[in-house]
C-alpha cells in the first residue's frame, strides 16, 4: 500500500505513535509518505520506503496568522495525486482531519477520491476540540472521515458522548517496541544519577498543567523521609519554571534532576525504579507504557485510559487524582518490599510484551486499512 501520514512532528504521544507506525509499515514493505511542517523527530536516519513532504506556509504580510491548515490541504492534494496514495492516515484531529476533509472534497470535484482514516489521541478530543471555535469542525471532520480509530476505550466513549457522534470508532491501542525499550540498565548513568545507590523515581512529559509534574516533586518529598531517593524529570514545557521553584522551596535541589527534552528515552527510563504519572487527564499514557516495557512499575492517577493500561496491584498502583499521600504510600510500599517490587517489575514488562508490543498492534492497523479500502 501507499500510505500518507500526517502528524505533529514533536515529542508528543500522537507524533511518536504516528512516526513509529510509519516506520514499522515501511519495514513491512509499504510505501509511507509523511506530510507535515517539519521532519518528525524520530525520523533521524534514512529509512527505506519512507518519504517526507514539507508543508510550506505562506508568510504574505496580509495574513496576521499562518494558514497552516490550508497549506496542509494543498500539500495533501499534491502528494495524493502525484504519489497516487491509497489512503491518508491523519493523527490528531486539529487541524489534520479538517485539512484531509477539504482535500477529499476537492478530489471528489475532480472525479477522484482518497480514503481518510483519522486517529484520535487525546487532547484533540478532551481539551482543544471542545473549544467553541473548534467543536463544530472536529465533529464534522470525524463524521466525514471514512474511518476513525481511538487509542483507548475511554477516548472512544468520550468522543461519542462529547460530540454526539453516531459513528463506529475502532479502538487500536498505542504500542511499544519491546526490543528497544527493555530492562537492560545503563549502569554508568545510574551511578551518575544516584552515586550513593539511592532509589530513582522518574517522570517524563510535556510539562503542561494537566500533567501535574509538581505532584511528583511533592511525592518525592514524602518518600525521602523514609528512604534515600532521587527524582528524574525528563521533558520541558510551561510548568518547568514552577517545578524548579517548587524544588527550591522544598529544598530538594540536589535530589531532583531536570534533564529537559531527550531522545533515547529507553536509556534513561531503564535506570529508574518507579515511574510516576499523577496526570489530571490521560487518554492512554504512552510514556507509562514505555516505562513498563523497561520493567518499571507505574504509580498513577486513576484517570482516562490509565486503568486500561496499568493493572492495579499487579503492574503498578492507581490512586485518586490529586491524592499525593496515597501515591507516596504506594511508592514506598514498592521501594521497601523487594519481593513485591520484583513481581510488579516482571509483570509490567510481561504486559507490555503480551498486550502492547508493536508486532501485535501494527497488524491491527494493516487489517483496518484493508477493510477501509475494500468498503
Amino acid at each position: 500500500m501507499k500510505i500518507g501520514i500526517t502528524c505533529y512532528p514533536t515529542y508528543g504521544g500522537s507524533g511518536v505513535v504516528a512516526t513509529e507506525l510509519g516506520k514499522e509499515l515501511a519495514s513491512l514493505g509499504h510505501e509511507v509518505h509523511f506530510i507535515s511542517y517539519a521532519l518528525p523527530h524520530r525520523l533521524i536516519n534514512f529509512i527505506e520506503n519512507i518519504f517526507y513532504h514539507e508543508v510550506e506556509v505562506s508568510n504574505y504580510p496580509l495574513f496576521e496568522h499562518q494558514l497552516y491548515g490550508l497549506a496542509l490541504t494543498s500539500k495533501m492534494l499534491e502528494v495524493i495525486e502525484y504519489e497516487q496514495l491509497d489512503l491518508l492516515h491523519v493523527h490528531y484531529a486539529i487541524p489534520h482531519a479538517t485539512s484531509a476533509y477539504l482535500a477529499k472534497q476537492i478530489l471528489n470535484k475532480r472525479g477522484s477520491d482518497i480514503k481518510v482514516i483519522t486517529t484520535l489521541h487525546g487532547t484533540d478530543i478532551t481539551l482543544v476540540g471542545l473549544e467553541p471555535s473548534f467543536l463544530p469542525l472536529v465533529k464534522l471532520s470525524i463524521e466525514a472521515s471514512d474511518a476513525v480509530t481511538a487509542v483507548s476505550r475511554f477516548l472512544k466513549e468520550k468522543t461519542l458522548t462529547n460530540y454526539d457522534i453516531n459513528k463506529e470508532i475502532e479502538v487500536i491501542n498505542n504500542f511499544i517496541d519491546t526490543e528497544l525499550f527493555n530492562t537492560e540498565s545503563n549502569k554508568q548513568f545510574k551511578e551518575h544519577i544516584a552515586p550513593k545507590n539511592e532509589r530513582i523515581l522518574v517522570h517524563t512529559s510535556n510539562f503542561r498543567p494537566v500533567k501535574r509534574v509538581g505532584d511528583t516533586i511533592k511525592i518525592l518529598k514524602k518518600v525521602k523521609k523514609e528512604i534515600p531517593t532521587k527524582l528524574l524529570l525528563i521533558g520541558d514545557g510551561p510548568d518547568r519554571s514552577e517545578c524548579e521553584r517548587l524544588t527550591r522551596e522544598l529544598k530538594l535541589e540536589k535530589d531532583v534532576i531536570f534533564l529537559g527534552k531527550q531522545d533515547g528515552l529507553e536509556n534513561l527510563l531503564s535506570v529508574a525504579d518507579i515511574f510516576l504519572m499523577p496526570s489530571q487527564s490521560e487518554s492512554f499514557g504512552l510514556s507509562a507504557l514505555e516505562a513498563m516495557a523497561c520493567g518499571l512499575p507505574v504509580v498513577s492517577s486513576s484517570v482516562g485510559g490509565l486503568p486500561e493500561l496499568i493493572v492495579h496491584n499487579k503492574t503498578g498502583y492507581i490512586a485518586e487524582f490529586g491524592d499525593i499521600d496515597r501515591m507516596a504510600k504506594y511508592t514506598l510500599e514498592l521501594l521497601m518490599n523487594k519481593k513485591k517490587f520484583n513481581s510488579f517489575s516482571k509483570k509490567s514488562r510481561e504486559r507490555a510484551e503480551k498486550v502492547f508490543e508493536k508486532k501485535l498492534i501494527v497488524p491491527q492497523y494493516i487489517e483496518y486499512y484493508e477493510k477501509v479500502l475494500n468498503c
